[in-house]
C-alpha cells in the first residue's frame, strides 16, 4: 500500500514584501489536494515577470514565491488525478482553460474567462504564513503543489533547461507569430523588441517561412541574436528613425509588426511600419493607465488590424508537446536562449543582467549532480 505523501520542506526564493530583494528560505510544502500534484522542480527561467511580481507591479500577494518557467518530475499525486503519474517529466503552463465560461462553450478556449491557474494555498513559510506564487505556479524552488492541469507532459530525453522556457516566454512570442497573427510563408515581419519574447516572435516567423524578419531595438547585443535565430535584417533604433528603416528594408512595410516592449513608443512604431492589410500584433505587458497616440489616418487607410495577443493564444496542452518536438527536432534552438545556469541564491544578480541586457534567460539548474 503507497503511503500517503507527507508536509516537506524546500528550499524557494522568496520576496517578503514588495520591492525587497529576492532571498532564499525554507518552505513547508504540504501533500497535493484533489486534483492536485507536488512537481519535484528540475529548472526554472527567470523572466521579466517575476521582477515585476517583486517590485509589485501585478498581484499583492507577498510574501511572494517568486518563478513561473518552470520543468519538473511529478513526486506526488492528489486524489482524483488519473492522467499524470509519479515519476513523469512535465512542463508547468499557467493557463489552462476552464471548458465552462462562454468562450470555451463557444470554440474560442485561448479567450477563457476562468482559467484553471493554481493550486490550493499549499506553500508556507516555517512562521506559517501562505505564500503568494507567480501566476499561481511558484517555480523558484526545489518543490511545489500545482493543478494537475498545469502539468503537460514532456519526455525526459529532452533538456528541462530548455523545455521550462516553452511555458511562458517562449510559448508567448512563438504562439503571437504562428497562432495569433498567423503569419504566413513568403510574408514579411517585423519585431520591435528582441528580449526573450520578441526573440520568440522571430523563431516563430521563421518557424512560418516568412520571407522577411526584421529585428528592431536599441541593444547591439539583442540585435546579434536576432539574427542568430532567423532575422534576415536589423535595424538600431537608437540609430534614426526605425519606422523609416523598416519601411526601406521591406519596401513599403511589413505584413505583421509585433510590438514586445509594452510601451506607446514601440507600439506607435509597429503599428506605423504596416503595408496595406497589414496587421500590428501587441505583445508587451503595459504599465496601468498608459495610453498611446497613434496615427488614425494611417489606421484607417491602410485598413490595418491591431490586436492583443495574451500568452501566445496557446492551448498549453496542444500547444506545449508540439514547441517540445519543434525542440526535439532543431528547428526551435532552445539551447541558444540558456545565457547561463544559476543557483537559487543567484536571482537578484540575474534580474540585474536581465535588465542591461546581458541574457536571453538565466535558468536556475536544480537537477542533480550527475
Amino acid at each position: 500500500m503507497e503511503t500517503a505523501p507527507q508536509t516537506m520542506k524546500a528550499r524557494a526564493v522568496i520576496v517578503p514584501r514588495a520591492g525587497e530583494a529576492p532571498r532564499v528560505e525554507t518552505i513547508e510544502v504540504a501533500p497535493p489536494g484533489v486534483g492536485e500534484v507536488r512537481v519535484k522542480i528540475l529548472a526554472s527561467g527567470v523572466c521579466h515577470t517575476d521582477l515585476h511580481a517583486q517590485r509589485r507591479h501585478f498581484g499583492r500577494s507577498f510574501p511572494y514565491l517568486l518563478g513561473h518557467e518552470g520543468a519538473g518530475v511529478v513526486e506526488a499525486v492528489g486524489d482524483g488525478v488519473t492522467d499524470l503519474g509519479v515519476g513523469e517529466h512535465v512542463m508547468l503552463n499557467w493557463r489552462a482553460p476552464c471548458h465552462r465560461c462562454r468562450f470555451c462553450r463557444a470554440g474560442r478556449p485561448t479567450h477563457c474567462e476562468r482559467p484553471r491557474v493554481a493550486a490550493d494555498a499549499r506553500l508556507k513559510r516555517e512562521d506559517g504564513a501562505s505564500l503568494g506564487r507567480v501566476l499561481g505556479l511558484g517555480t523558484f524552488t526545489t518543490h511545489t503543489v500545482v493543478a494537475a492541469g498545469q502539468c503537460i507532459p514532456v519526455s525526459p530525453a529532452l533538456s528541462p533547461l530548455a523545455t521550462c522556457l516553452i511555458g511562458c516566454g517562449v510559448i508567448t512570442g512563438v504562439g503571437a507569430a504562428i497562432f495569433a497573427a498567423q503569419v504566413k510563408a513568403g510574408e514579411k515581419v517585423a519585431v520591435f523588441g528582441c528580449g526573450a519574447v520578441g526573440l520568440s516572435v522571430v523563431m516563430g516567423a521563421k518557424l512560418a517561412r516568412a520571407k522577411q524578419i526584421i529585428a528592431v531595438d536599441r541593444v547591439a547585443k539583442k540585435l546579434e541574436w536576432a539574427r542568430e535565430l532567423g532575422a534576415t535584417d536589423v535595424v538600431d533604433a537608437s540609430a534614426g528613425d526605425a519606422v523609416a528603416a523598416v519601411e526601406a528594408l521591406s519596401e513599403g512595410g511589413v505584413d505583421h509588426a509585433f510590438e514586445a516592449v509594452g510601451i506607446p513608443e514601440t507600439l506607435a512604431q509597429a503599428a506605423q511600419s504596416c503595408a496595406l492589410a497589414g496587421s500590428c500584433t501587441m505583445i508587451g505587458v503595459p504599465q496601468p493607465k498608459t495610453e498611446v497616440a497613434l496615427s488614425m489616418p494611417h489606421l484607417f487607410y491602410k485598413r490595418l488590424t491591431l490586436r492583443s495577443t495574451f500568452y501566445g493564444d496557446c492551448l498549453p496542452a496542444r500547444d506545449f508537446p508540439l514547441l517540445a518536438d519543434w525542440y526535439a527536432s532543431g528547428e526551435l534552438p532552445l539551447d541558444r536562449f540558456v545565457s547561463e545556469r544559476i543557483g537559487l541564491e543567484e536571482v537578484g544578480e540575474a534580474f540585474a543582467k536581465m535588465e542591461r541586457g546581458e541574457t536571453i534567460r538565466s535558468v536556475i539548474d536544480l537537477r542533480e549532480p550527475s
